[in-house]
């Protein structure tokens, strides 16, 4: 069985790893984004949005093998979103562990209210 300490170096380690890679990510991106762009005259009169497709996870998934800079960022990005989502999950199975299922249950509920604010929330 798992101790209290053991838990919360865990999920120490765990926050601080995720956040290391994400911002390693988003520097690879950075830095390939500034090479491929590094030529590009940048007009400030219109306004341009960003790519739709770089907004959803799995096309940025699929996008990734293209080493697109704007697609590495943002794939570092949704690790730094991870990074709390995995604790969330680990955080349901230790308290599964103890078999303390009102964490369990409230925990289920956090994933939950952060799952469904991902996909836009109640509106």
């Amino acid at each position: 069985m798992m101790k209290d300490k053991d838990i919360q170096v865990i999920l120490g380690t765990l926050l601080r790893v995720g956040v290391i890679i994400s911002m390693a990510v988003v520097l690879i991106g950075g830095v390939l984004f500034l090479i491929a762009e590094s030529g590009t005259k940048v007009s400030y009169k219109t306004f341009t949005p960003e790519i739709a497709s770089l907004s959803k996870p799995t096309e940025i998934i699929k996008m990734l093998p293209s080493l697109n800079g704007k697609v590495i960022i943002q794939f570092g990005i949704l690790l730094l979103i991870f990074t709390p989502i995995s604790r969330v999950i680990f955080s349901i199975f230790t308290f599964s562990l103890e078999k303390d299922y009102m964490y369990v249950v409230i925990g289920f509920i956090v994933l939950c209210i952060i799952m469904l604010s991902l996909n836009g929330g109640f509106a």
